[in-house]
């Protein structure tokens, strides 16, 4: 349960053409609304797996602040973050710098799998995980394998971009 809710809120992906500039990061799920929610009804039902789930789901969430930025309280539909992968320059030209690419996602995908600071925090966070199942939720192991569904399921995605992007 909490491997699928840190994952949850990336299935608005398939919702993009409702967001606001087709960016799926400005839906109510990309904000800290859906995990606050989670958290009270775990907190109201004393459920701890539910209480943690809906802390992965804004761990999630307030990470996504920190490459594009996203719309965290939804209500302003402002983005907000750090955008550390996107220049202030990309920002206020973005629709000449996507229409370079044949699909706009390409621009974010180039970006955020070439930088190698990001590679190696995904990296990281994915030992810790490991480190955390074996030493605190070992019986719970093979639910692990719903991580690298979803982790399939992004990098199929991203493997497609760049084959159209790939073709002349």
């Amino acid at each position: 349960m909490v491997v699928i809710f840190a994952f949850l809120c990336d299935f608005d992906i398939f919702l993009s053409k409702f967001a606001l500039d087709k960016n799926h990061r400005m839906l109510i799920t990309h904000s800290i609304i859906p995990g606050t929610l989670v958290l009270i009804f775990g907190l109201i039902f004393n459920w701890i797996a539910l209480i943690v789930s809906g802390l992965s789901y804004l761990i999630h969430v307030l990470i996504d602040t920190f490459d594009w930025g996203t719309n965290l309280f939804y209500f302003p539909k402002k983005q907000v973050g750090l955008k550390l992968l996107i220049s202030k320059e990309e920002i206020q030209n973005l629709e000449r710098y996507l229409s370079n690419y044949k699909r706009p996602e390409s621009f974010f995908d180039k970006k955020y799998y070439g930088c190698k600071v990001c590679m190696i925090i995904e990296v990281g966070i994915f030992i810790l995980m490991m480190i955390s199942f074996v030493f605190f939720a070992l019986d719970y192991f093979p639910f692990v394998l719903i991580y690298f569904l979803f982790l399939a399921f992004h990098l199929y995605r991203h493997f497609i971009i760049k084959k159209i992007e790939d073709k002349n």
